[in-house]
């Protein structure tokens, strides 16, 4: 029983040609290609020093830093992602074909920034900060995949049609 590849499909095509060209073109879309997986790399390391240090008790500094370096790289990415966006869709951010992945980066990002709130003002004790590291990372688990699905159904959708190149 195969996958039906339809369902993988947007309804309506993700990018139009003027779009594709524009996002084929330009040195953004290598950027986010190089940042993605990265940030996926910094995020297992971080994720598992996180844990590390809830169970154990030991390795909060190395924890500590890794959160603070995958907040930077998750900055890095939304703000060349942002450049990327207004390159090929015209729009920083919410542009139509990725309007939901943005406001759920939002969350993301907000989740972030609160850990490095409660991190600089000691407003929390390490647990609670960890805790919010947590959030922030399930959070960015869930934005992964919406991304992940989204191209995934772009490049199910292909080329496109004269009749696509339309809408």
């Amino acid at each position: 029983m195969g996958v039906d590849r339809s369902a993988l499909a947007p309804s309506k095509p993700l990018y139009t040609a003027k779009q594709r060209a524009r996002r084929d073109a330009t040195r953004w879309t290598l950027i986010q290609g190089v940042l993605a997986p990265l940030q996926f790399l910094v995020f297992l390391v971080s994720l598992a020093l996180v844990v590390r240090f809830l169970l154990t008790d030991l390795g909060q500094e190395a924890a500590t830093v890794s959160i603070i370096v995958k907040t930077i790289v998750l900055y890095t990415i939304m703000v060349t992602g942002s450049i990327w966006e207004k390159v090929v869709f015209g729009r920083y951010l919410f542009a139509d074909a990725f309007f939901w992945e943005d406001v759920f980066s939002m969350l993301v990002l907000a989740l972030h920034t609160a850990y490095i709130g409660a991190l600089v003002s000691h407003a929390l004790d390490a647990r609670a900060q960890m805790a919010i590291a947590l959030a922030a990372y399930a959070a960015y688990v869930i934005n992964a995949a919406q991304f992940v699905l989204k191209l995934r159904a772009a490049r199910v959708q292909g080329p496109l049609t004269s009749a696509g190149a339309l809408s």
